[in-house]
């Protein structure tokens, strides 16, 4: 029982040390790739940035687009709808004629 006692604990520290320095060596290994990640972050940020540029333009030409296509769409309805109105009221003066 006695022996136990003795090798018991020095069986635990070896492995924790065993442990300790895995862990340690798990540490520099994690860091390594975190600066690896880092580097390719910075490097699509950069990239990203270049694309901004583009993407404005691409935003800018879309918005005009979109109003001009607005205006002639409310061109051509104004027009029909006047087009409509006009039969209405010749319509609604010959009806009122008859009577």
């Amino acid at each position: 029982m006695e022996c136990l006692n003795t090798i018991f604990p020095v069986i635990l520290y070896i492995l924790g040390s065993i442990l300790l320095i895995v862990l340690i060596m798990l540490c520099f290994k994690i860091m390594s790739t975190l600066k690896k990640v880092d580097q390719v972050v910075d490097d699509v940020n950069v990239k990203v940035g270049k694309l901004d540029g583009i993407f404005n333009i691409i935003d800018r030409s879309t918005d005009a687009i979109s109003t001009v296509s607005d205006k002639v769409i409310d061109f051509i309805s104004g027009a029909i709808s006047k087009l409509f109105l006009r039969k209405r009221n010749k319509k609604e003066e010959k009806d009122y004629e008859e009577e």
